[in-house]
């Protein structure tokens, strides 16, 4: 199994990598630090995570320690309310002030919907309704590029867009999205879009790889727990591994990236202790025959402090198409 992809940049992106949504304040700093002690070669960041200042503080520190700058592999992500044609330089050089770099590996639009205009990440308007604003992703999609041509960045891509969404960029690009950033795990497999994006040479990125059982609204809806799935762990005491380096296995071994999001600094050593093991044909096919084509990272809304579960109504939602 290879431990790095080849992006359409010409780039290459190392397989497994730290995820840092959700990572508290104070503890993605650490985070950081320890993953890259422990190898590490991705560090997969956010506007909207609210903590590039932090993983900033800690890349400065390694850089300072001798980690060298193309050592080390960084994702960053457009935000829904920078979508407008003005405003995606300025954010991603933002970005690259928080996080203490001069140019980004990859540069992804976060989602296809785009946000009312402005500072505040998630706008609403009094009944607690979101507000959207109508984008064209071929708009954002010219300035992308622009980040490309300005070195800026190496690469660019796109994350929960669906299948006819990249096709509309493809036909109308002059430089192709090389990686799409989606929810893939054994129970949401989405082989018809991977497959879809390695017919077109974009890799793929796996995010919640492990089913997210940390995610802000975990327990406000009976739902099945992934890494405590008896087939997954089955499979671990066959192969002598955790159910979450079975996880991230069964997904690098289809050329899927894994970036899973960990603070413990001994659950970041196992996440990358993956490339000394093999899960066989028969064992695969196992895993695959789990998949309930089930979500668990859809947009929810707060009103009046209840996580409420809606349909998407926005502007370019990406769900309601097949892939």
């Amino acid at each position: 199994m290879a431990k790095t992809l080849k992006l359409l940049s010409g780039e290459v992106m190392p397989i497994v990598g730290l995820g840092t949504w959700k990572s508290k304040p104070g503890e993605v700093e650490n985070a950081v630090k320890t993953a890259i002690d422990n190898n590490y070669k991705l560090i997969d960041c956010a506007y909207a995570y609210g903590n590039e200042e932090e993983v900033g503080r800690a890349l400065k520190e390694k850089f300072q320690s001798g980690l060298k700058r193309q050592e080390v592999f960084i994702t960053s992500k457009l935000w829904n309310t920078r979508h407008h044609k003005e405003d995606v330089i300025p954010s991603l050089k933002e970005s690259l002030t928080n996080l203490n770099v001069d140019y980004l590996d990859l540069f992804l639009i976060h989602w296809p919907t785009a946000f009312k205009q402005g500072r505040e990440n998630f706008p609403k308007d009094d009944e607690g309704n979101l507000i959207y604003d109508k984008v064209c992703h071929l708009e954002t999609w010219k300035q992308m590029e622009e980040c490309v041509k300005l070195g800026l960045t190496k690469s660019i891509g796109v994350s929960n867009f669906n299948s006819k969404q990249i096709q509309n960029i493809l036909d109308n690009c002059s430089i192709k999205p090389a990686n799409l950033q989606i929810e893939i795990h054994a129970y949401f497999g989405q082989k018809k879009l991977v497959d879809f994006c390695h017919k077109n040479g974009i890799t793929v990125t796996a995010y919640s790889p492990l089913g997210s059982p940390d995610r802000p609204w975990a327990g406000t809806r009976e739902e099945p727990i992934l890494l405590k799935d008896p087939v997954i762990e089955k499979l671990g005491q066959k192969y002598s591994k955790t159910p979450g380096q079975i996880l991230l296995k069964w997904l690098a071994q289809r050329n899927i990236a894994v970036i899973p999001k960990s603070v413990t600094p001994s659950r970041i050593q196992q996440n990358l202790n993956i490339f000394d093991f093999t899960i066989s044909d028969e064992d695969v096919k196992i895993i695959d025959s789990i998949d309930k084509n089930y979500r668990y990272i859809a947009p929810v809304v707060e009103v009046n402090g209840k996580i409420e579960f809606r349909d998407g109504k926005a502007p370019d939602f990406p769900f309601y198409e097949e892939f």
